[in-house]
């Protein structure tokens, strides 16, 4: 039989790179991959389905798929981007923000209210301390350029009180100046990276948190999801499993090769100290995919997207993924 000729676009992350390299392959595919940052992946493949395989964020698949749209992608339980977020609060000491209930009444700045981080870190402050989008100020922009916009059209309840920041400033240098008190975003602001006095996070000690998070929920926060073509699944209803299969392989190898002490994988001095901890708190698969070992994290993710307003209902679990991927076989 021919092989399907299809093409996977990814960041090139450890646990995708044997299927890059090639050591791992899709069972009946013949594989173009394209290594590409998240951002450009994620306009690329909404603006004009460029790819046939690829990343996607969670929380726009999720808000597409709440509103009845038939999307182009639909989505396989394989979580190629995952991170805790305790550590994307930032705030300034000079505001009296010492923990969560203290972010009532301020004004927080965000690049994207919608972003899959935002929804952790929203589902963080509500589910462990109580404090909704509700309960603050949001404003929205760039975090190191000016002019970031809301890349998908949300319909927020009216509790929620969101605006655009100026075209011409940041929400780094607005950080910087004091004309916010806190900012949530997924990448350190220059200001916080540059060591100026009075810009902390606010959870000073994130890996003990998320770890005591983990160990009280078993919620390991998804990013990122793999999608395939919508019409390449009704096409050939066998590719779907056949892309989780690889995917699954791709991080066994990865896995493998990071647990190696004999040759260390990562430029890290005590690594194997490290797999040793990660395993002590979350378990010898500690990255898992598939439905079964991720419904806390899953029916979290839903429940706080609706929520907060970033799907327009509550999905459910099964209805994220193609059918035939939500059990795998046993031996």
């Amino acid at each position: 039989m021919k092989k399907l000729a299809i093409s996977v676009a990814c960041k090139d992350y450890d646990r995708v790179r044997a299927i890059r390299d090639g050591r791992v392959g899709i069972e009946g595919c013949e594989v173009t991959f394209l290594d590409l940052k998240p951002e450009e992946l994620f306009f690329r493949a909404y603006k004009s389905t460029e790819f046939d395989v690829c990343e996607l964020s969670m929380s726009s698949y999720m808000l597409a798929l709440s509103r009845g749209e038939t999307t182009p992608y639909v989505a396989v339980p394989v979580f190629v981007s995952r991170t805790f977020r305790h550590s994307a609060i930032y705030v300034r000491e000079d505001r009296d923000i010492h923990r969560p209930a203290d972010l009532r009444g301020k004004r927080v700045g965000v690049p994207e209210y919608q972003v899959t981080a935002a929804l952790w870190v929203r589902a963080l402050l509500d589910g462990e301390y109580g404090v909704t989008p509700a309960d603050f100020e949001w404003l929205r922009g760039g975090l190191e350029e000016p002019g970031r916009v809301e890349k998908m059209t949300l319909d927020l309840p009216s509790s929620i009180r969101i605006s655009p920041i100026s075209d011409d400033t940041t929400l780094d240098a607005m950080l910087s100046d004091g004309g916010i008190d806190a900012l949530i975003a997924m990448r350190p602001p220059g200001c916080f990276t540059r060591g100026q006095p009075g810009i902390k996070r606010m959870f000073e000690n994130y890996r003990e948190e998320e770890t005591s998070y983990y160990k009280r929920t078993g919620i390991f926060p998804i990013m990122h999801v793999v999608g395939i073509r919508r019409e390449l699944v009704q096409q050939h209803p066998w590719l779907a499993n056949s892309v989780v299969s690889a995917f699954t392989e791709a991080k066994r190898v990865a896995v493998e090769e990071l647990t190696n002490r004999g040759a260390l994988a990562v430029t890290l001095p005590w690594l194997g100290s490290h797999i040793d901890e990660t395993a002590a708190a979350m378990g010898r698969d500690f990255w898992p995919y598939g439905v079964e070992p991720n419904l806390p994290t899953l029916e979290a993710m839903v429940k706080y997207a609706y929520k907060h307003g970033t799907t327009v209902r509550q999905l459910s679990v099964p209805e994220l993924f193609v059918p035939s991927t939500l059990e795998r076989f046993k031996v």
